[in-house]
C-alpha cells in the first residue's frame, strides 16, 4: 500500500470510529451547549487526535530513520545503509535510491582517493630521486672540493674549512634521510616487516625516543597499496609522536589477528582526546586525514584514541586473505 493510501485509510478509520462513537454512545449535544457536553467533546477530540498521531507516526517512522541516517552519514566511515523494512513503497524506493547514491559516492571516493594517493606517491618518488641525484650529488661534490681546498689552504683556514666541510657532509646525510623517507627503498627491496623495523630504529635515533618494535615474523603477502598504507600510517604516527606527544617510549606493533593485520602505534606522551583528534584532523600538518584516506583505500579501519594510563594509540586494521 502506498503512503498516500496508508494515510487515507488511517484518517478514514479514525473518522469512522468517531462517527460510530457518536452514533452508539448515549452522549448528546443540546442546542445550548452545556459544560459537561463541552468537556466530553473536548476529550473525544483529544482522543481522536492522539490516536491519529500514534498511527501516523508508525507510517512516517521509516522517513524519520532515513532523515536521521542522512544527517549522520560520515564519508570517512563508509558502509552505513538504511534497511527497507516494512515501509511503504515510496519510502522503500527512496531508501534504495539513497543507498545506491551512497554506493556511488563511496566508489567514486575510493577511486579518486586511489588516484590522488598514487599521484602523491609518484611525486614523492620524483622528489626523492631529484634530491638524491641532484642535490645529494652536488653536496657530495662540494664536500670533495672542500677537502681538496683544505689540503692546499693556509694553516689559519684549515679549521674553518673543516667546519664547513662537516656541515656540508651533514647536509648530505640529511638529504639522504629525507629522500629515504619520501621513497622507502626498504619497503620495495626487503618487504613490510624490514621497512617497519628500519623506520622504528631510524625514528629512535633521530627523535631520541625509545621504540619497542614487535613485528609478526610471518603474515600473508599483501599488495602494494596495503603495504604502502600500513607503512605510511606508521610513519605519520611516529611523526605526530615527535611533533606533539612529548613521549619517552613508543610501541610499534604489527600482528595478525582474526583474518586481519593490525598495526598499533602507542606512545606514553601527553595524549589527546576526541575533540583534539578532530581538531588535528581538520588542521594542517597532522596527517590524520591522509591516514584515514589510506585506510579507506585498502578497506581498513583507522582508530585513534587516548591510551591508558596516558599517551595516544593509533590502530590500523587491514583485512587480509589466508595464504
Amino acid at each position: 500500500m502506498t503512503l498516500f493510501w496508508r494515510v487515507f485509510v488511517i484518517n478514514a478509520g479514525v473518522l469512522v470510529l468517531a462517527t460510530l462513537a457518536l452514533a452508539l454512545s448515549p452522549a448528546t449535544v443540546s442546542a445550548d451547549l452545556r459544560v459537561i457536553e463541552a468537556v466530553v467533546l473536548a476529550v473525544g477530540v483529544l482522543v481522536l487526535i492522539g490516536l491519529n498521531v500514534i498511527l501516523l507516526r508508525r507510517v512516517f517512522a521509516p522517513l524519520e530513520r532515513l532523515t536521521a541516517l542522512m544527517r549522520r552519514v560520515d564519508p570517512m566511515a563508509p558502509g552505513q545503509r538504511i534497511p527497507d523494512g516494512d515501509a511503504s513503497p515510496e519510502v522503500q524506493e527512496l531508501s534504495r535510491a539513497f543507498n545506491e547514491m551512497l554506493d556511488r559516492l563511496e566508489r567514486e571516493r575510493r577511486d579518486s582517493g586511489a588516484r590522488a594517493l598514487a599521484a602523491m606517491e609518484d611525486e614523492r618518488l620524483r622528489i626523492a630521486r631529484e634530491l638524491h641525484d641532484e642535490v645529494g650529488q652536488t653536496l657530495t661534490a662540494l664536500v670533495l672540493q672542500l677537502e681538496t681546498v683544505g689540503r692546499q689552504a693556509p694553516r689559519e683556514l684549515v679549521e674553518p674549512l673543516a667546519e664547513v666541510r662537516e656541515t656540508a657532509r651533514g647536509s648530505v646525510e640529511e638529504v639522504r634521510e629525507i629522500a629515504h623517507g619520501l621513497c622507502p627503498e626498504a619497503l620495495a627491496d626487503f618487504g613490510l616487516r624490514a621497512a617497519l623495523a628500519t623506520l622504528g630504529s631510524t625514528f629512535a635515533e633521530r627523535a631520541g625516543v625509545r621504540v619497542r618494535s614487535r613485528l609478526a615474523p610471518q603474515f600473508p603477502e599483501l599488495d602494494r597499496e596495503a603495504e604502502l598504507a600500513i607503512y605510511r600510517v606508521a610513519q605519520e604516527s611516529l611523526t605526530n609522536v615527535a611533533r606533539h606527544a612529548w613521549a619517552h617510549c613508543v610501541e610499534l606493533e604489527l600482528e595478525r589477528r582474526d583474518g586481519t593485520l593490525v598495526l598499533r602505534v602507542r606512545d606514553d606522551g601527553v595524549g589527546v582526546d576526541g575533540a583534539e583528534i578532530a581538531a588535528l584532523a581538520d588542521g594542517p600538518g597532522s596527517g590524520i586525514r591522509g591516514m584515514r584516506e589510506r585506510a579507506l583505500l585498502v578497506g581498513g579501519r583507522l582508530e585513534i584514541h587516548r591510551a591508558t594510563p596516558r599517551g595516544t594509540e593509533v590502530r590500523l586494521t587491514v583485512p587480509v586473505t589466508a595464504p
